[in-house]
């Protein structure tokens, strides 16, 4: 487990420009990014023991969040 957060630029560097030019013009793509960028948070305080939470919350979040990530490969891949 990483406690490193995941960020979108982070994990799709090759698509930076694009990320920055769709939070822009792209409403749902902003909530997408906007909603990652909160579940990305939960499960960085979660790991890290700001915010503890059990095992199963935790897994919860991981993978919602990788359920996101998905969604926004697919507009990024678009």
């Amino acid at each position: 487990m990483s406690n490193t957060p995941h960020e979108l630029h982070e994990e799709f560097p090759e698509h930076a420009a694009k990320i920055s030019a769709l939070k822009q013009s792209n409403a749902h793509f902003a909530k997408l990014a906007e909603e990652y960028h909160e579940l990305n948070r939960a499960v960085h305080r979660a790991e890290t023991n700001v915010e503890p939470m059990d095992t199963l919350a935790e897994t919860d979040l991981r993978k919602r969040r990788g359920l996101l990530k998905d969604e926004i490969w697919g507009l990024l891949s678009a």
